[in-house]
């Protein structure tokens, strides 16, 4: 049987990031952190991991985002990826909200980033984080003790979080659905709407569709085992499908895309609605501040 050759990810980026990658530190750091009790604490021993999460190599990483070193390298490793600065594309998202919601579920939230910045936008509200990654929720639990943050973290499957119908005014989802088959970023956003009050927002945040079918070497940089069928996909036309209204997509420094869905109003409830308000198909996304 041949050799299978080493992907671009493996030949030209593994050895760029290992550069830029402080080693030492992360020694450090893995090695002040109680591994073993923080993944006890957060496993939830109800929380059944789909077969795709389980098999498939996640940033080339050997069982995926299920290892201590995919918590240790994830932010590291993500800062040079997203041009022009992570923190300004992760903005967007934070940004797009409207109004002043008082529950906030962030989904996929791996270790924290925007589920920190979601609670330093809105301070007065319950923001929560939720991954399938124990793991994961260790590093973002210790990154919230040290910056005195106050988010709760839970251990769960968004396609299936056990929360309570209509609990959330804001759901949204960083960098999530490019790791997922298409089916399950649809159930995923099907999930989302039930867990959504009426007329509460969903924003996804994620790659750029429309570059990722134009530049399709971009799919093949990186160890992304789903990375193709996102690319092929139409978050809109998944929003529509899960029952959003206003559904809208715009690029955000080309690279990312930025799209919002929000869950119809009862009936009595849309008749007091402004005239444009009602008119889904021309009402822009919330722009960034």
């Amino acid at each position: 049987m041949a050799t299978q050759s080493k992907t671009l990810f493996e030949q030209f980026l593994a050895p760029i990031f290992s550069h830029l990658v402080d080693r030492d530190a992360l020694l450090r750091l893995r090695d002040s952190i109680d591994w073993e009790a923080g993944v006890s604490q957060f496993t939830n021993p109800q929380v059944v991991y789909p077969n795709y999460y389980k098999i498939s190599n996640f940033h080339g990483i050997k069982n995926g985002y299920l290892n201590v070193d995919a918590a240790l390298t994830y932010d590291p490793i993500t800062q040079y990826v997203l041009p022009p600065g992570e923190t300004w594309v992760r903005a967007s998202l934070v940004k797009a909200i409207g109004g002043e919601p008082r529950r906030i579920l962030d989904l996929g939230c791996g270790t924290g980033t925007t589920t920190f910045m979601l609670k330093r936008q809105f301070p007065n509200a319950e923001v929560i984080g939720l991954d399938l990654s124990p793991q994961m929720l260790v590093m973002a639990n210790y990154k919230a003790q040290a910056a005195a943050v106050d988010v709760t973290f839970r251990h769960g499957n968004a396609m299936s979080t056990g929360l309570p119908a209509a609990s959330f005014d804001v759901v949204c989802a960083t960098l999530l659905f490019h790791e997922t088959p298409p089916a399950v970023a649809k159930t995923i956003l099907s999930e989302a709407f039930r867990l959504l009050t009426p007329g509460g927002q969903m924003l996804v945040l994620d790659g750029n569709q429309r570059t990722l079918r134009a530049a399709d070497w971009l799919s093949t940089i990186f160890e992304e085992p789903f990375i193709r069928d996102y690319g092929q996909g139409n978050v809109d036309a998944w929003l529509g499908y899960a029952g959003f209204e206003r559904v809208r997509t715009e690029d955000v420094f080309w690279l990312n895309q930025l799209s919002y869905g929000r869950k119809p109003l009862p009936v009595a409830e849309r008749i007091g609605e402004p005239e444009g308000d009602r008119q889904s198909d021309d009402l822009p996304l919330p722009q960034p501040a």
